[in-house]
């Protein structure tokens, strides 16, 4: 699994909240295009929140699901792009002097992509996992998932 973790000056509460606004999903995790729905239990356990993948128009319409969640603390998700396949990923969030520490642990476990090998799967999944962070950090300094 392709693990990477960042610092974060704002605190978990603040990352949480964008995390747990389904409809930003597509505004920090890197490949998800636009989101088209989201069920009304996002992020609880079962519930999905359905996007598309890809870029105009070569577009992929699927779903991610939360499999386990602790409330600001931990995402679970299955991360489906057929034909691509499927990913598990795991989000977590722990506060720390200043700030936070934001990890995302990812892996192909259905599809295509689980046949490319783990030696170049792994450092392409980081590279797209770390600019996720970038975004997942910028958003939420900048306020996103707060009411106004």
């Amino acid at each position: 699994m392709s693990t990477v973790a960042q610092l974060f000056k704002s605190t978990s509460d603040d990352v949480w909240k964008v995390i747990a606004d389904g409809w930003l999903y597509s505004g920090w995790v890197v490949g998800a295009s636009r989101i088209r729905a989201v069920d009304d239990g996002w992020p609880q356990a079962g519930s999905k929140l359905h996007h598309s993948v890809g870029a105009w128009p070569l577009l992929i319409n699927d779903s991610t699901s939360v499999t386990s969640v602790e409330p600001g603390r931990s995402l679970e998700l299955l991360a489906r792009g057929w034909p691509v396949g499927e990913a598990t990923v795991l989000i977590t969030v722990e506060d720390v002097d200043n700030g936070c520490r934001v990890s995302i642990s990812e892996d192909a476990v259905r599809g295509p992509g689980k046949l490319v090998p783990k030696a170049i799967r792994d450092p392409l999944i980081d590279i797209r996992n770390r600019e996720t962070l970038r975004r997942l950090e910028l958003m939420a300094a900048g306020g996103a998932g707060r009411q106004r």
